[in-house]
């Protein structure tokens, strides 16, 4: 019998975890990428590797999307499309800190119905199926029931308290916290660790996709940073920012906000 999609992400977590662990002690190879996008190792690429030989025999018909994997159109043709960030924090994995994820979802028509934010160095899995909730190593998880930005605490860049975003340049007090990973941002505030995640800047899609379902399965609203809804498998893969929270504080966020 197959497994489930949400079942596949799972198996290729792990398997991404025996891969990676052993390498997130400072003795990884890395160099700068080419375009100037930052720094990439051997274990983000053996991961990858993997991953296409694992998912892709596994749904063959599925389209691939990866950041460590050269784009191709053929995608936009599928249905069904993997997302994939081998390694998101990859600077974190290099300082051999704990807050780096294998970041993996589906989507089906543009919208995400798998996921798994997978955090090895903590044995944090986080998990989604569209319909079925959120969970983390097996248990639900509800966003935070905070209403007001004022107040709030907020994962997100220094950028976000810069006043040019902010309706009448007037920045809301809110306790501004931060993590290197958007994929575990965004499982943060799933889980109600943290009010809501704010990212005003253009974001890969395979930075924020897994973490957008798991949020909304978790009673998050996850939208962009003017507040339209996000639809992955894009021609161009980047979503307009992000702001994720609970229902009444992400309103209140687009409202104070100013970020067109």
């Amino acid at each position: 019998m197959q497994d489930s999609d949400l079942s596949l992400l799972i198996k290729a977590a792990k398997r991404a975890a025996e891969i990676a662990l052993p390498l997130c002690n400072g003795a990884a190879k890395s160099w700068d990428k080419d375009d100037g996008s930052g720094p990439v190792t051997e274990a983000d690429l053996a991961v990858n590797d993997m991953l296409i030989t694992l998912l892709r025999s596994e749904r063959p018909d599925y389209g691939w999307l990866s950041e460590e994997t050269e784009d191709h159109a053929s995608r936009l043709d599928k249905r069904h499309c993997f997302i994939i960030d081998p390694i998101d924090g990859t600077r974190s994995f290099m300082n051999a800190e704990s807050t780096w994820a294998h970041s993996f979802a589906i989507v089906t028509n543009g919208v995400p119905t798998a996921a798994v934010v997978y955090l090895p160095a903590l044995d944090h899995l986080y998990a989604a199926e569209i319909g079925q909730g959120a969970t983390l190593n097996g248990e639900s998880i509800t966003v935070s029931a905070q209403r007001k930005l004022e107040g709030a605490t907020v994962l997100a860049a220094r950028p976000a308290q810069s006043a040019k975003f902010w309706k009448n340049a007037r920045v809301p007090e809110f306790d501004r916290q931060h993590r290197p990973s958007l994929a575990y941002r965004l499982a943060l505030v799933a889980q109600g660790q943290f009010d809501a995640m704010i990212t005003f800047r253009d974001s890969w899609e395979w930075d924020i996709c897994a973490g957008a379902l798991i949020a909304s399965e978790a009673g998050g609203v996850v939208s962009d940073r003017v507040g339209a809804a996000l639809i992955f498998n894009q021609a161009c893969p980047m979503t307009k920012g992000a702001i994720v929270a609970g229902p009444s504080l992400h309103r209140d966020i687009i409202a104070l906000s100013d970020a067109n």
